[in-house]
C-alpha cells in the first residue's frame, strides 16, 4: 500500500503522503481482516460502515478500497487526474465503498454517529468505524458528536484516532493541545483503548475486542508516525502534503522494500 500510494502521488503531482503513510496500517487491518464488507456488494444492508473522517488521505484509502475489491486496481493510475473517480477527497456519488463525502475536517465523525444511531434504532447488527486525524479533534463538531454518541450509548461505534501528533504546519500540542486526550473521551462517556498504530497484531487484537457487544462507544487512540516507513518524511510536519522528487522517491521505495525484506 505504501509503495503504491507514493507512486500515485508522484504521478499525480500532488497528495498528502504524511497522513497516508501514518494511516496505512490501520486501513489495511480494517479492510483486509475486520470490516464485514464485500467489494461486489458495496451497498449490502448488513455491511459494516467505514467513514474516512480524515478525508484528505485518499492515497491510503483508495489503495485499501482497490485491494478489497471495490474497483479494479488499474484505476489507481487515474488518481487525481481529470474526470477520475479518485478525487482528492472521497465522493460516494462516484466511488463504491465510500460511505459519505469527507474532506473538510470535522464532518466524518458526526456522520458516523448518525449512521450508528440509525443502526441502534433499527436494531441492526452492522458496526460503524471511523478514522479521524488528531488535528481534526480540534474541531468543535467532533466533540458535539462525541458527546451525543456517549449519551446514546452507541456500542456499535468505534472511532480510531490517527495520533501522529502532527497537523498541517506544526505539532498538535503546539497548535491547540489535545492532552489529556484519553481522559477527554472518557469524560464524554466512551470506552478508551490505546494501541501501536503500526503493529498489525496489536491492531487486530484491539479491533477484535471492539467487535464484542458493548454499551458504550469505543475510541482507539492509535499511536502513529506521520510519514511512517520513509526516513525523511517520518515525524515531519512539512510532509503533511507534498510530492517527493525523483531522488526522494527512489530512496523512499528502497526503504520500504528493505523493510519488507
Amino acid at each position: 500500500m505504501r509503495r503504491r500510494l507514493l507512486r500515485m502521488i508522484v504521478d499525480a503531482g500532488q497528495g498528502h503522503p504524511g497522513g497516508d503513510l501514518s494511516s496505512a496500517d490501520i486501513l489495511a487491518t480494517l479492510y483486509f481482516d475486520i470490516l464485514r464488507i464485500e467489494g461486489s456488494s458495496p451497498t449490502a444492508p448488513d455491511r459494516d460502515r467505514f467513514v474516512m473522517s480524515k478525508g484528505h488521505c485518499t492515497g491510503a484509502l483508495y489503495t485499501a478500497l482497490a485491494g478489497a475489491g471495490f474497483f479494479e486496481e488499474e484505476e489507481l493510475e487515474t488518481y487525481l487526474k481529470p474526470e477520475s473517480r479518485l478525487n482528492g477527497h472521497p465522493n460516494r456519488t462516484y466511488l463504491p465503498g465510500v460511505e459519505t463525502n469527507t474532506g473538510p475536517l470535522g464532518h466524518g465523525l458526526p456522520v458516523a454517529v448518525g449512521i450508528a444511531v440509525a443502526g441502534q434504532i433499527d436494531k441492526a447488527d452492522y458496526r460503524v468505524f471511523t478514522l479521524t486525524g488528531d488535528g481534526e479533534l480540534q474541531e468543535g463538531s467532533m466533540w458535539e458528536a462525541a458527546m451525543f454518541a456517549g449519551h446514546r450509548g452507541l456500542g456499535n461505534l468505534t472511532v480510531i484516532v490517527d495520533r501522529n501528533r502532527l497537523q498541517q504546519g506544526a505539532g498538535t500540542e503546539d497548535t491547540n493541545s489535545l492532552e489529556p486526550l484519553a481522559d477527554k473521551w472518557r469524560a464524554f462517556g466512551w470506552d478508551v483503548a490505546g494501541v501501536d498504530g503500526h503493529d498489525h497484531a496489536a491492531l487486530l487484537e484491539t479491533f477484535d475486542r471492539a467487535a464484542q457487544p458493548r454499551s458504550k462507544p469505543l475510541v482507539v487512540i492509535a499511536d502513529t508516525h506521520k510519514g511512517q516507513g520513509v526516513s525523511f518524511m517520518r515525524d515531519q510536519a512539512g510532509w503533511h502534503h507534498g510530492v517527493p522528487n525523483p531522488e526522494q522517491y527512489t530512496q523512499a521505495i528502497a526503504e520500504l522494500e528493505a523493510e519488507m525484506n
